[in-house]
């Protein structure tokens, strides 16, 4: 696996001339701890806040940890410990994620989800601290256009079924956000991930990729849901990492929602023969309806692709890391995880 590539000297002291303080909510977790690793490279102190509920402290174990401060519990909880005069920086990625937990626990969804990002607005607000907010590409719904841009309508299904919740509640967070922008002046910038993945990727939560892979490697059934023609972009997440930290000091970013992903698209069905070609797995591939996969009244979009011409112009982002190499990768990092599991015998 690619190491971090260490940024510039330049990028180590903040524009009060002090070294640079980020702090990185839902930092253990599987985005949150590559951007810690960034951070940490270009010589940033960063301050993590996590409850643990489905990060890893794991996951920190090669961060530096005379530049790292771990605090356990939510944002709501932890907040009023800190000073928001200490940041240069904020990072707001806890959020309850994933399809599974989304359907199994809504109200935790909802509450986690629109609770502590209010908390975390009211938090940065008080020192106007640039802050960037993880949303999600389940906000456009079930919008059938593609691909979707950042000022397209939205739609979701009725409020009878759960699985749109978590949507609902990321665009309020979006709401908020950009509420918050307008009338206190907060630098806030809106990142709309769209399948994001790579090493420290689990499927406990529905993950697909990282359900694939530990699937192959077993030697197992990869499970698709539905007829597998449903299409997605997937994009690694170290190519996601690093182009956070230059979204966030970018004036043509603040105060906006910008997709971020990549726009090449591959079917569910061909993505689970990819795991296997590219693994040498000879595991077989099985199609699970969404009924029984998730319960009645599941609805899935058969094509998300993000529109990334507003980040592209802002930043000019391309992702670098093919997907073959994620999985690789992926495959990798979970082979490593198992052995040193054992190791210590847990």
């Amino acid at each position: 696996m690619d190491p971090v590539e260490k940024p510039a000297r330049t990028d180590l002291m903040s524009s009060n001339g002090k070294q640079r303080t980020s702090l990185v909510t839902g930092g253990a977790g599987f985005i949150g701890s590559h951007l810690v690793e960034t951070l940490i490279a270009r010589g940033d102190q960063v301050v993590v806040v996590d409850n643990l509920s489905t990060g890893r402290q794991e996951n920190l174990v090669r961060v530096d940890g005379d530049q790292l401060t771990f605090i356990a519990g939510t944002v709501s909880e932890t907040i009023e410990q800190l000073n928001a005069r200490d940041f240069s920086e904020m990072y707001h990625l806890a959020a309850a994620v994933g399809v599974r937990l989304v359907i199994e626990k809504p109200i935790h969804t909802i509450e986690t989800n629109v609770h502590e990002t209010s908390a975390m607005l009211n938090f940065a607000a008080k020192h106007s601290t640039p802050l960037l907010i993880a949303s999600t590409s389940e906000v456009y719904g079930k919008s059938t256009k593609s691909p979707f841009a950042e000022d397209d309508d939205v739609m979701y299904g009725p409020t009878i079924f759960s699985r749109w919740s978590y949507a609902c509640s990321k665009a309020i967070d979006e709401y908020l956000a950009l509420a918050y922008h307008r009338q206190h002046q907060l630098p806030v910038t809106i990142v709309r991930f769209f399948n994001t993945i790579g090493p420290r990727q689990v499927g406990h939560y529905g993950m697909v990729l990282p359900r694939f892979v530990a699937a192959a490697i077993a030697g197992e059934t990869l499970q698709v849901h539905g007829d597998g023609k449903q299409t997605r972009c997937f994009c690694d997440v170290r190519d996601v990492v690093r182009i956070l930290t230059k979204m966030l000091s970018n004036p043509k970013c603040t105060g906006k929602v910008l997709n971020l992903g990549s726009e090449h698209s591959i079917s569910i069905r061909d993505l689970a023969q990819l795991v296997c070609d590219t693994l040498g797995s000879s595991s077989r591939i099985e199609y699970i309806p969404y009924e029984q996969a998730f319960g009645e009244g599941f609805d899935d979009l058969r094509d998300r692709r993000p529109d990334l011409t507003r980040l592209r112009e802002a930043t000019g982002f391309q992702p670098t890391i093919d997907l073959e190499q994620t999985i690789r990768d992926l495959a990798e990092d979970m082979a490593t995880r198992e052995a040193a599991s054992m190791e210590s015998g847990v």
